[in-house]
């Protein structure tokens, strides 16, 4: 082989190696932002593209969500308790061109923005709201981010508020809170369950009275009630027709007592008077 021909060779050898160097596979979910000697081209799509070694660029945009974890943060809330809350953001680039043009590294610029957000917004809510309105700060910090990143094609789609944590003295009085409010609500309970009961009886009481039949019924059952047990307990029934005339007579002996106690006593003064009177004739006759 002549030199001329071994020069050929090797330089369609060196193209070919050139041109494998230069292939470049973009998966789906990826696109790509390519510079030739500096200048922006055209996104790159998925699929094999050509990128010229020493005279283009390419850099790699991945479309997917990221999560992205911010670290817990010391923040003071608006009533004054110290706290600290960590959250979670998720976010992914719509625009590759801005992501890569408009700012340097957009996930780290996220990640600063989320964490100076997440300050601000909870230090402008009290610890109330903070644990039982943590739906309304996740959607007022995704806004708040979602505000600054937006200019760098980057959407922002979920931001949660993962933990808080709060001094333990607060924990212990927010457990006193808590059960004070419990027993409240217990006693209210307790006091509206007495008023129905109370209610019932009186209804009962008005429609037993007016029955004596089912006042009996109710009696034995009460009876059948307290011998269900093995207990020691005697009870005699005894019915109130028997016991009426009893208790009648007996209040009409004192009623008859009283009445006597005056005659008794006026007769005995009319006759120490006569005596008197018949003793005091004869002397002075």
């Amino acid at each position: 082989m002549s030199l001329a021909g071994f020069l050929v060779v090797a330089l369609a050898a060196a193209l070919v190696a050139y041109l494998l160097l230069s292939v470049r596979v973009l998966r789906e979910y990826e696109r790509g932002v390519a510079f030739r000697l500096g200048r922006l081209r055209p996104t790159v799509e998925p699929g094999v593209n050509v990128v010229l070694v020493g005279f283009e660029k390419l850099i790699r945009v991945d479309q997917r969500v990221v999560t992205l974890m911010i670290p817990p943060q010391e923040v003071i809330t608006k009533d004054n308790v110290p706290a600290r809350v960590n959250a979670v953001v998720m976010f992914k680039v719509t625009d590759p061109v801005r992501a890569v043009m408009s700012v340097e590294n957009y996930a780290v610029a996220t990640s600063q923005i989320a964490q100076t957000t997440l300050r601000s917004v909870v230090g402008r809510a009290d610890l109330d709201t903070l644990l039982a309105h943590r739906q309304d700060l996740n959607e007022d910090l995704r806004d708040s981010i979602a505000k600054q990143t937006g200019p760098w094609g980057v959407l922002v789609e979920v931001v949660e508020i993962k933990d808080v944590e709060i001094p333990e003295a607060m924990q212990r009085a927010m457990a006193r809170e808590a059960e004070a409010e419990r027993e409240r609500r217990a006693k209210i309970i307790n006091a509206r369950g007495e008023l129905q009961a109370s209610d019932e009886l009186r209804q009962a009481a008005d429609t037993l009275s007016a029955s004596p039949a089912s006042l009996q019924l109710r009696y034995l059952q009460t009876l059948l009630e307290l011998g269900a047990d093995q207990n020691s307990t005697v009870v005699f029934p005894l019915p109130l027709d028997i016991v009426g005339p009893f208790l009648s007579a007996l209040r009409q002996q004192p009623a008859e007592g009283q009445d006597a106690v005056p005659h008794t006593a006026n007769g005995a003064t009319s006759v120490s008077d006569s005596t008197s009177q018949e003793g005091s004739q004869p002397g002075t006759g």
